[in-house]
Protein backbone atom coordinates (compact mmCIF):
# COMPACT_ATOMS: atom_id res chain seq x y z
CA UNK A 1 0.00 0.00 0.00
CA UNK A 2 1.51 3.64 -0.76
CA UNK A 3 1.19 6.23 1.34
CA UNK A 4 1.53 9.71 0.74
CA UNK A 5 4.96 11.78 1.81
CA UNK A 6 3.23 13.25 5.00
CA UNK A 7 2.16 10.18 6.07
CA UNK A 8 5.46 8.86 5.19
CA UNK A 9 7.39 11.81 7.67
CA UNK A 10 4.59 10.85 10.32
CA UNK A 11 6.00 6.76 10.61
CA UNK A 12 9.48 8.38 10.35
CA UNK A 13 9.28 10.91 12.90
CA UNK A 14 7.51 8.55 15.52
CA UNK A 15 10.71 6.31 15.15
CA UNK A 16 12.88 9.44 16.02
CA UNK A 17 13.78 9.94 12.09
CA UNK A 18 14.08 14.27 11.71
CA UNK A 19 12.04 15.28 9.07
CA UNK A 20 11.50 18.48 7.14
CA UNK A 21 8.43 19.62 8.94
CA UNK A 22 5.10 20.51 7.30
CA UNK A 23 1.40 20.64 7.21
CA UNK A 24 -1.25 19.11 4.61
CA UNK A 25 -3.86 21.43 3.33
CA UNK A 26 -7.04 20.80 1.60
CA UNK A 27 -7.24 24.36 -0.01
CA UNK A 28 -5.38 27.58 -0.73
CA UNK A 29 -6.88 29.15 2.80
CA UNK A 30 -5.65 26.10 5.04
CA UNK A 31 -2.46 26.56 3.14
CA UNK A 32 -1.71 29.89 4.30
CA UNK A 33 -3.15 29.08 7.80
CA UNK A 34 -0.26 26.09 7.59
CA UNK A 35 2.55 27.98 6.31
CA UNK A 36 1.57 30.98 9.29
CA UNK A 37 1.47 27.99 11.93
CA UNK A 38 4.95 26.87 10.39
CA UNK A 39 6.46 30.12 10.89
CA UNK A 40 5.59 30.50 13.90
CA UNK A 41 7.20 27.36 14.77
CA UNK A 42 9.84 27.30 12.64
CA UNK A 43 10.66 31.05 12.18
CA UNK A 44 11.08 29.91 8.67
CA UNK A 45 9.34 33.00 6.13
CA UNK A 46 9.62 30.61 3.01
CA UNK A 47 8.06 27.65 2.54
CA UNK A 48 7.58 24.50 0.06
CA UNK A 49 4.46 23.75 -1.49
CA UNK A 50 4.21 19.99 -2.62
CA UNK A 51 1.47 18.04 -4.31
CA UNK A 52 0.73 15.32 -2.37
CA UNK A 53 -0.25 11.86 -5.26
CA UNK A 54 1.27 8.67 -5.30
CA UNK A 55 3.94 9.89 -7.92
CA UNK A 56 7.15 10.54 -8.24
CA UNK A 57 8.76 13.37 -10.13
CA UNK A 58 6.40 16.10 -8.69
CA UNK A 59 8.72 18.75 -9.09
CA UNK A 60 9.18 17.83 -12.91
CA UNK A 61 5.12 18.39 -13.51
CA UNK A 62 5.09 21.62 -11.40
CA UNK A 63 3.76 19.58 -8.49
CA UNK A 64 6.70 21.22 -5.79
CA UNK A 65 7.01 25.31 -5.58
CA UNK A 66 8.95 27.57 -3.15
CA UNK A 67 6.40 30.74 -2.07
CA UNK A 68 8.46 33.55 -0.69
CA UNK A 69 5.91 34.86 1.31
CA UNK A 70 2.16 34.32 2.40
CA UNK A 71 0.46 35.98 -1.24
CA UNK A 72 2.92 33.69 -2.92
CA UNK A 73 1.59 29.97 -0.77
CA UNK A 74 -2.46 31.12 -1.74
CA UNK A 75 -1.32 31.61 -5.04
CA UNK A 76 0.51 28.51 -5.62
CA UNK A 77 -1.58 26.55 -3.37
CA UNK A 78 -4.84 27.15 -5.64
CA UNK A 79 -2.67 26.84 -8.58
CA UNK A 80 -1.70 23.10 -7.55
CA UNK A 81 -4.49 21.85 -5.71
CA UNK A 82 -7.40 20.32 -7.63
CA UNK A 83 -4.57 20.44 -11.29
CA UNK A 84 -3.98 17.17 -12.89
CA UNK A 85 -0.41 16.52 -12.20
CA UNK A 86 1.45 14.61 -15.01
CA UNK A 87 4.53 12.92 -14.23
CA UNK A 88 7.00 10.66 -15.31
CA UNK A 89 5.70 8.28 -13.35
CA UNK A 90 2.09 8.93 -14.32
CA UNK A 91 -0.70 8.28 -17.40
CA UNK A 92 -0.95 10.90 -19.87
CA UNK A 93 -4.10 11.97 -17.93
CA UNK A 94 -2.17 12.51 -14.73
CA UNK A 95 -3.29 12.37 -10.91
CA UNK A 96 -5.35 14.98 -9.73
CA UNK A 97 -4.21 16.78 -7.15
CA UNK A 98 -6.28 16.98 -3.75
CA UNK A 99 -3.95 18.06 -1.18
CA UNK A 100 -1.08 19.80 -0.40
CA UNK A 101 1.68 19.65 2.00
CA UNK A 102 3.18 23.22 2.90
CA UNK A 103 6.78 22.98 4.18
CA UNK A 104 9.50 24.61 6.32
CA UNK A 105 12.42 25.78 3.90
CA UNK A 106 15.48 24.07 4.89
CA UNK A 107 17.82 25.03 2.34
CA UNK A 108 19.08 28.06 4.66
CA UNK A 109 22.34 29.54 4.49
CA UNK A 110 24.84 28.77 7.14
CA UNK A 111 28.37 27.92 7.63
CA UNK A 112 28.34 25.13 5.09
CA UNK A 113 26.47 24.50 2.05
CA UNK A 114 23.54 22.02 2.19
CA UNK A 115 24.00 18.54 0.34
CA UNK A 116 21.73 16.21 -0.68
CA UNK A 117 21.96 12.21 -0.15
CA UNK A 118 19.96 9.43 -1.81
CA UNK A 119 18.64 6.38 0.67
CA UNK A 120 16.53 3.67 0.71
CA UNK A 121 15.80 0.37 2.62
CA UNK A 122 14.16 -2.42 0.89
CA UNK A 123 14.31 -6.22 0.20
CA UNK A 124 17.61 -7.80 -1.75
CA UNK A 125 15.39 -11.05 -3.35
CA UNK A 126 18.65 -12.06 -4.48
CA UNK A 127 20.04 -12.29 -0.97
CA UNK A 128 16.90 -12.28 0.48
CA UNK A 129 18.06 -9.83 3.19
CA UNK A 130 16.90 -6.52 3.86
CA UNK A 131 19.38 -4.11 1.71
CA UNK A 132 20.22 0.20 2.38
CA UNK A 133 20.67 1.41 -0.92
CA UNK A 134 22.72 5.08 -1.04
CA UNK A 135 24.74 7.92 -3.06
CA UNK A 136 26.41 10.54 -2.80
CA UNK A 137 24.34 11.84 -5.94
CA UNK A 138 21.11 12.72 -4.32
CA UNK A 139 17.97 14.48 -5.68
CA UNK A 140 18.47 13.23 -8.96
CA UNK A 141 17.01 10.42 -10.82
CA UNK A 142 18.43 7.18 -9.38
CA UNK A 143 18.24 5.22 -12.39
CA UNK A 144 19.90 7.70 -13.97
CA UNK A 145 22.88 7.58 -11.49
CA UNK A 146 22.74 3.78 -11.62
CA UNK A 147 23.07 4.15 -15.36
CA UNK A 148 26.28 6.50 -15.86
CA UNK A 149 27.72 6.71 -12.36
CA UNK A 150 26.63 2.94 -10.92
CA UNK A 151 30.43 3.39 -8.56
CA UNK A 152 28.31 6.09 -6.94
CA UNK A 153 25.20 3.86 -5.72
CA UNK A 154 26.38 1.67 -2.49
CA UNK A 155 24.50 -0.44 -0.70
CA UNK A 156 24.60 -2.28 3.01
CA UNK A 157 22.83 -5.83 3.44
CA UNK A 158 21.75 -6.84 6.82
CA UNK A 159 22.11 -9.80 8.56
CA UNK A 160 18.20 -10.66 9.99
CA UNK A 161 19.37 -12.81 12.48
CA UNK A 162 21.24 -9.47 14.42
CA UNK A 163 19.51 -6.07 12.60
CA UNK A 164 21.40 -3.34 11.14
CA UNK A 165 24.48 -2.63 13.17
CA UNK A 166 26.15 0.49 14.50
CA UNK A 167 29.17 -0.07 12.41
CA UNK A 168 27.07 -0.37 9.46
CA UNK A 169 25.52 2.91 10.22
CA UNK A 170 28.86 4.21 10.82
CA UNK A 171 30.40 2.62 7.39
CA UNK A 172 27.60 4.40 5.25
CA UNK A 173 27.97 8.05 6.84
CA UNK A 174 32.38 7.43 5.91
CA UNK A 175 30.64 6.33 2.45
CA UNK A 176 29.15 9.67 2.38
CA UNK A 177 31.78 11.92 2.68
CA UNK A 178 31.23 13.14 6.25
CA UNK A 179 32.40 13.71 9.54
CA UNK A 180 32.31 15.61 12.73
CA UNK A 181 28.55 16.65 13.41
CA UNK A 182 26.84 15.43 10.44
CA UNK A 183 28.72 11.69 10.75
CA UNK A 184 27.17 11.73 14.22
CA UNK A 185 24.11 12.80 12.76
CA UNK A 186 23.38 10.56 9.76
CA UNK A 187 24.60 7.94 11.82
CA UNK A 188 21.87 8.15 14.05
CA UNK A 189 19.88 8.84 10.85
CA UNK A 190 20.27 5.43 9.49
CA UNK A 191 19.67 3.95 12.61
CA UNK A 192 16.11 5.43 13.33
CA UNK A 193 15.31 4.45 9.57
CA UNK A 194 16.17 1.17 9.77
CA UNK A 195 13.80 0.81 12.79
CA UNK A 196 10.92 2.68 10.86
CA UNK A 197 11.27 0.28 8.34
CA UNK A 198 11.30 -2.62 10.34
CA UNK A 199 9.37 -2.07 12.63
CA UNK A 200 6.18 -0.52 10.71
CA UNK A 201 6.61 -3.63 7.88
CA UNK A 202 7.27 -1.74 5.12
CA UNK A 203 8.78 -3.28 1.64
CA UNK A 204 10.08 0.05 0.91
CA UNK A 205 11.26 3.79 2.42
CA UNK A 206 12.97 5.68 -0.32
CA UNK A 207 14.53 9.16 1.15
CA UNK A 208 15.38 11.55 -1.95
CA UNK A 209 16.83 13.80 -0.93
CA UNK A 210 17.93 13.22 2.64
CA UNK A 211 19.67 16.69 3.60
CA UNK A 212 22.67 17.66 5.60
CA UNK A 213 21.42 21.37 6.11
CA UNK A 214 24.02 24.03 6.30
CA UNK A 215 24.36 23.55 9.96
CA UNK A 216 25.10 19.85 9.79
CA UNK A 217 21.58 18.45 10.78
CA UNK A 218 20.22 14.93 8.42
CA UNK A 219 16.72 14.97 7.69
CA UNK A 220 14.37 13.26 5.57
CA UNK A 221 12.91 15.85 2.98
CA UNK A 222 10.94 13.36 1.17
CA UNK A 223 9.73 10.13 1.49
CA UNK A 224 8.22 7.57 -0.19
CA UNK A 225 6.86 4.71 1.51
CA UNK A 226 5.24 1.66 0.42
CA UNK A 227 3.53 -1.03 3.53
CA UNK A 228 3.14 -4.40 3.03
CA UNK A 229 -0.74 -5.19 3.18
CA UNK A 230 -0.19 -8.75 4.60
CA UNK A 231 0.33 -6.89 7.18
CA UNK A 232 -1.59 -4.22 8.33
CA UNK A 233 -3.93 -6.39 10.34
CA UNK A 234 -0.79 -5.34 12.95
CA UNK A 235 -1.03 -1.93 12.08
CA UNK A 236 -4.62 -0.32 12.19
CA UNK A 237 -3.23 3.31 12.27
CA UNK A 238 -1.73 2.89 8.84
CA UNK A 239 -4.19 1.02 7.34
CA UNK A 240 -6.20 3.91 7.70
CA UNK A 241 -3.81 6.19 5.88
CA UNK A 242 -5.13 4.21 2.66
CA UNK A 243 -5.98 6.83 0.24
CA UNK A 244 -8.42 5.26 -2.30
CA UNK A 245 -8.43 7.97 -4.61
CA UNK A 246 -5.22 7.26 -5.86
CA UNK A 247 -5.41 4.21 -6.42
CA UNK A 248 -7.53 2.38 -9.44
CA UNK A 249 -11.05 1.98 -8.79
CA UNK A 250 -11.62 -1.46 -10.52
CA UNK A 251 -9.01 -2.59 -8.09
CA UNK A 252 -10.50 -0.65 -4.82
CA UNK A 253 -13.71 -2.29 -6.41
CA UNK A 254 -12.12 -5.84 -6.57
CA UNK A 255 -10.77 -5.45 -3.01
CA UNK A 256 -14.05 -4.92 -1.66
CA UNK A 257 -15.95 -8.27 -3.03
CA UNK A 258 -12.41 -9.82 -1.54
CA UNK A 259 -10.95 -10.50 -5.15
CA UNK A 260 -7.78 -10.68 -6.23
CA UNK A 261 -7.38 -8.27 -8.84
CA UNK A 262 -4.54 -6.25 -10.80
CA UNK A 263 -5.65 -4.25 -13.70
CA UNK A 264 -2.75 -4.55 -16.97
CA UNK A 265 -3.02 -2.87 -20.59
CA UNK A 266 -3.75 -6.12 -22.51
CA UNK A 267 -6.80 -7.31 -24.35
CA UNK A 268 -7.13 -10.57 -23.04
CA UNK A 269 -9.29 -11.24 -19.47
CA UNK A 270 -8.79 -13.67 -17.50
CA UNK A 271 -10.28 -14.85 -14.44
CA UNK A 272 -8.39 -18.05 -12.41
CA UNK A 273 -8.14 -19.85 -9.48
CA UNK A 274 -4.88 -19.48 -7.80
CA UNK A 275 -2.08 -17.35 -8.12
CA UNK A 276 -0.01 -19.46 -9.81
CA UNK A 277 -1.99 -20.93 -12.34
CA UNK A 278 -3.03 -16.97 -13.02
CA UNK A 279 0.28 -16.66 -13.81
CA UNK A 280 0.69 -19.57 -16.45
CA UNK A 281 -2.23 -18.08 -17.64
CA UNK A 282 -0.92 -14.90 -18.55
CA UNK A 283 2.03 -16.80 -20.52
CA UNK A 284 -0.46 -18.97 -21.75
CA UNK A 285 -2.65 -15.64 -23.51
CA UNK A 286 1.33 -13.77 -24.38
CA UNK A 287 2.03 -17.39 -26.45
CA UNK A 288 -1.36 -17.33 -28.34
CA UNK A 289 -0.36 -13.44 -29.62
CA UNK A 290 -2.51 -11.49 -26.95
CA UNK A 291 -1.74 -9.54 -24.51
CA UNK A 292 -3.43 -10.05 -20.52
CA UNK A 293 -5.94 -7.19 -19.59
CA UNK A 294 -5.64 -8.18 -15.74
CA UNK A 295 -4.56 -10.76 -13.03
CA UNK A 296 -7.86 -12.16 -11.32
CA UNK A 297 -8.00 -14.59 -8.93
CA UNK A 298 -10.93 -15.27 -7.75
CA UNK A 299 -9.67 -17.67 -4.96
CA UNK A 300 -11.27 -21.36 -4.16
CA UNK A 301 -15.31 -20.53 -4.74
CA UNK A 302 -16.23 -19.57 -8.36
CA UNK A 303 -20.14 -19.85 -7.76
CA UNK A 304 -22.50 -17.60 -10.14
CA UNK A 305 -21.96 -14.48 -8.13
CA UNK A 306 -18.54 -14.58 -7.46
CA UNK A 307 -18.32 -15.23 -11.24
CA UNK A 308 -20.60 -12.65 -12.10
CA UNK A 309 -18.99 -10.12 -9.72
CA UNK A 310 -15.50 -11.39 -11.43
CA UNK A 311 -16.26 -10.57 -15.06
CA UNK A 312 -17.89 -7.19 -14.22
CA UNK A 313 -14.94 -6.04 -13.23
CA UNK A 314 -13.35 -7.75 -16.39
CA UNK A 315 -15.70 -5.90 -18.69
CA UNK A 316 -14.92 -2.16 -17.10
CA UNK A 317 -12.05 -2.10 -19.32
CA UNK A 318 -12.86 -1.84 -23.15
CA UNK A 319 -9.62 -2.98 -24.23
CA UNK A 320 -10.85 -6.53 -23.57
CA UNK A 321 -11.89 -8.10 -27.22
CA UNK A 322 -11.66 -11.92 -25.12
CA UNK A 323 -12.28 -13.89 -21.76
CA UNK A 324 -10.16 -16.36 -21.22
CA UNK A 325 -11.55 -18.78 -17.43
CA UNK A 326 -8.76 -20.94 -15.88
CA UNK A 327 -10.62 -23.23 -13.25
CA UNK A 328 -8.62 -26.38 -11.66
CA UNK A 329 -11.36 -27.82 -10.02
CA UNK A 330 -9.60 -29.33 -6.93
CA UNK A 331 -12.02 -28.33 -3.58
CA UNK A 332 -14.24 -26.96 -6.36
CA UNK A 333 -16.02 -29.05 -8.49
CA UNK A 334 -15.75 -27.96 -12.49
CA UNK A 335 -19.42 -28.66 -12.99
CA UNK A 336 -20.55 -26.51 -9.85
CA UNK A 337 -17.85 -23.91 -11.86
CA UNK A 338 -19.49 -24.22 -15.14
CA UNK A 339 -23.10 -23.86 -13.69
CA UNK A 340 -21.96 -20.95 -12.46
CA UNK A 341 -20.33 -19.46 -15.43
CA UNK A 342 -23.95 -19.96 -17.20
CA UNK A 343 -25.78 -18.58 -14.96
CA UNK A 344 -23.80 -15.64 -13.97
CA UNK A 345 -23.41 -15.04 -18.24
CA UNK A 346 -27.88 -14.95 -18.28
CA UNK A 347 -27.97 -13.01 -15.33
CA UNK A 348 -25.88 -10.28 -16.59
CA UNK A 349 -28.15 -10.55 -19.73
CA UNK A 350 -31.11 -10.21 -17.85
CA UNK A 351 -29.79 -7.51 -15.95
CA UNK A 352 -28.79 -5.60 -19.02
CA UNK A 353 -24.99 -6.06 -18.55
CA UNK A 354 -24.95 -9.08 -21.62
CA UNK A 355 -21.23 -10.05 -22.26
CA UNK A 356 -20.60 -8.90 -25.98
CA UNK A 357 -16.75 -11.17 -26.35
CA UNK A 358 -16.52 -14.57 -26.44
CA UNK A 359 -15.03 -16.56 -23.77
CA UNK A 360 -12.66 -19.34 -23.55
CA UNK A 361 -13.42 -21.57 -20.30
CA UNK A 362 -11.10 -24.23 -19.62
CA UNK A 363 -11.76 -26.40 -16.63
CA UNK A 364 -9.08 -29.05 -15.58
CA UNK A 365 -9.91 -31.71 -12.79
CA UNK A 366 -12.61 -32.96 -10.90
CA UNK A 367 -16.35 -33.54 -13.20
CA UNK A 368 -14.18 -31.65 -16.16
CA UNK A 369 -16.31 -33.94 -18.31
CA UNK A 370 -19.83 -32.89 -17.26
CA UNK A 371 -18.43 -29.47 -16.81
CA UNK A 372 -17.51 -28.88 -20.71
CA UNK A 373 -20.84 -30.83 -22.05
CA UNK A 374 -22.76 -27.95 -19.64
CA UNK A 375 -20.51 -25.41 -21.41
CA UNK A 376 -20.97 -26.95 -24.96
CA UNK A 377 -24.72 -27.16 -24.55
CA UNK A 378 -25.76 -23.87 -23.14
CA UNK A 379 -26.10 -22.28 -26.50
CA UNK A 380 -23.93 -19.23 -25.03
CA UNK A 381 -21.23 -17.68 -26.93
CA UNK A 382 -18.18 -19.79 -24.47
CA UNK A 383 -16.36 -22.15 -25.89
CA UNK A 384 -15.03 -24.73 -24.11
CA UNK A 385 -11.61 -26.10 -23.61
CA UNK A 386 -10.04 -29.22 -22.07
CA UNK A 387 -5.75 -28.60 -22.89
CA UNK A 388 -3.65 -25.56 -22.22
CA UNK A 389 -2.78 -25.49 -26.17
CA UNK A 390 -6.78 -26.09 -26.81
CA UNK A 391 -7.41 -22.63 -25.05
CA UNK A 392 -4.56 -21.02 -26.63
CA UNK A 393 -5.40 -21.71 -29.98
CA UNK A 394 -9.29 -20.78 -29.43
CA UNK A 395 -7.89 -17.38 -27.55
CA UNK A 396 -5.49 -17.12 -31.10
CA UNK A 397 -8.96 -17.61 -33.12
CA UNK A 398 -11.02 -15.19 -31.26
CA UNK A 399 -8.69 -12.61 -31.82
CA UNK A 400 -7.58 -13.06 -35.20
Amino acid sequence: MNIHEYQGKEILSSFGVRVQRGIVAQDAKAAVDAAKKLTEQTGTGWHVLKAQVHAGGRGKGGGVKLAKNLHEVEDIAGKIIGMNLVTPQTSAEGKKVHQVLVAEDVYYPGDNEPEEYYMSVLLNRSSSRNMIMYSTEGGVDIETVADKTPHLIYTEEIDPAVGLMPFQARKIAFNLNLSGTAFKEMTKFVMSLYEAFSKSDSSLFEINPVLKTSDDKILAVDAKVTLDDNSLFRHKDYAEMRDVREENPVEVEARELGLNYVDLDGNVGCMVNGAGLAMATMDLIKQAGGEPANFLDVGGTADAKRVEEAFGLILKDNKVKAILVNIFGGIVRCDRVAQGIVDAYKNMEAAGNAITVPIIVRLQGTNADIAKEIIDNSGLDVYSAIEFQEAADKVQEVLS
